[in-house]
């Protein structure tokens, strides 16, 4: 098998529906392990890979493993496999506070590590990955990590030392759009506008503003200027965010994300 699993959940469904997709590994070269038979019947249903409720056999039969387990069941995964993995295999980890460093020491030898911190919208394609190789991984091992992390979306390599930020201002944030959305769908609701409607304007406007930041290169502030008439609408309702402490209760909130991103 070229790719393995230990956890069949959703960040991993999103991972293998992205790499099938777009046609780099096909569903007979990928294997699933995870100790929920529901799981696994899911992930067998929607992606015909193969699965096993023996985390070994997926450790043993891959060329890249993925461990797309809570962070907390990490070290007991690691002990389950450490002593099966082979020089050559390269592992992909998903959790937030499990340093190279602490890998490499559950690990208790010499392991390809690529350290990854994947969001929740790679589940529709459009997620964003950071990616942090260990000093084992070859540039052309990093490359072939790369492509499959790109499957469900963008990927950038980061320094080790900006995932904790990387996990506040990506790997939570989809929690802080959402309820941004809610919020305003709920104010158009009590304007009257029909609930599904509320939310398909209020999704499309940030989906849109998000394009818009991505695609044009300007500065947010700049985007936000031009919507801004002067003695308008807009402006108007920037003055009671700036009153409410919108920009500061989004900065607090992700500094104590980060906070609890390296203390796990």
């Amino acid at each position: 098998m070229k790719l393995g699993f230990i956890g069949t959940g959703n960040m991993a469904g999103a991972i293998m529906g992205g790499i099938i997709r777009e046609g780099l590994i096909s569903p007979d070269e990928i294997i699933g392990a995870d100790i929920s038979e529901t799981g696994r019947a899911r992930v067998k249903e929607q992606h015909g890979i193969h699965v096993t409720a023996d985390n070994r056999e997926a450790a043993e039969k891959s060329e890249v493993l993925v461990l797309s387990v809570k962070p907390q069941f990490y070290e007991e995964a690691i002990a389950g496999i450490r002593d099966c993995i082979r020089e050559d295999q390269i592992i992909v980890t998903l959790a937030p506070g499990k340093t190279l460093v602490w890998l490499e020491e559950k690990f208790g030898k010499p392991v390809k590590i690529v350290r990854t911190m994947p969001n929740t919208p790679a589940l529709v394609g459009e997620g964003m990955t950071a990616a942090c190789p260990n000093q084992y991984v070859t540039e052309e091992e990093k490359e072939y990590v790369l492509r499959i992390l790109g499957a469900f979306g963008k990927v950038e390599v980061v320094p080790e030392r900006l995932i904790d930020a990387v996990v506040a201002v990506s790997g939570s944030a989809p929690a802080y759009v959402f309820m941004m959305i809610e919020a305003m769908a709920d104010a158009a609701v009590a304007e009257g506008m029909p609930r599904a409607q509320a939310y398909e304007f209020a999704a499309q406007a940030v989906y849109g503003s998000a394009k818009m930041v991505l695609e044009t290169g300007k500065h947010p502030g700049e985007l936000k200027d031009m919507v801004c008439s002067p003695a308008g609408t807009t402006i108007e309702a920037i003055r009671v965010l700036e009153k409410e402490g919108f920009r500061s209760a989004l900065i607090e909130a992700m500094k104590a994300c980060a906070d609890v991103s390296r203390k796990l």
